[in-house]
């Protein structure tokens, strides 16, 4: 599994709203464009997904813009990544259950699980805590490689537990 520049620029496109939130003034598609350096036609693509999704609401006019559809806290990753159609799965089969000759495959229940923890961790990160995380400079926050272990040993329990389960059946 991947994660594209879709779920990338779009994150980045809606962090750079989010911090312009305060002003309560709409932000053009092409300050962020120039700010993030992200392609002004790739963002119009991008935010046509996410303002069909209500992540954004467009204003027109000389003063048009986007800002945020809902408060940062309300907007998971998870939401901005399937906005942009982007597809977090791990299995072969895209979850169809036919990995093997039409029939699920020795490892498919596996993927599925690890697709359910990459789903939930997702859903569980809004944006205001990717901003926080970046905004944090006391010294008190965990490091990404920190995060990164915690996140590999939650998922060998997970994986761990999966087996226990298997074997058990």
């Amino acid at each position: 599994m991947r994660v594209t520049s879709k779920a990338h620029y779009a994150l980045r496109a809606l962090l750079d709203l989010a911090n312009h939130e305060p002003s309560r003034c709409a932000v053009s598609l092409a300050a962020i464009a120039e700010r993030q350096d992200i392609s002004l036609s790739y963002l119009e693509q991008l935010f046509a997904g996410l303002r069909r999704e209500g992540l954004v609401v467009g204003f027109r006019g000389p003063r048009g813009g986007y800002r945020l559809g809902g408060r940062p806290e309300d907007i998971s990753v998870a939401q901005v990544t399937a906005a942009v159609s982007e597809n977090m799965d791990t299995t072969r089969c895209q979850g169809e259950g036919n990995c093997q000759h039409g029939a699920i495959c020795l490892t498919h229940h596996l993927w599925e699980a690890l697709n359910e923890h990459i789903r939930g961790y997702l859903q569980g990160i809004t944006l205001a805590d990717v901003m926080a995380r970046e905004t944090e400079s006391d010294g008190s926050s965990r490091s990404g490689q920190e995060e990164r272990i915690e996140a590999v040993e939650q998922l060998q329990g997970s994986v761990s537990a999966f087996r226990e389960q298997t074997e058990s059946n």
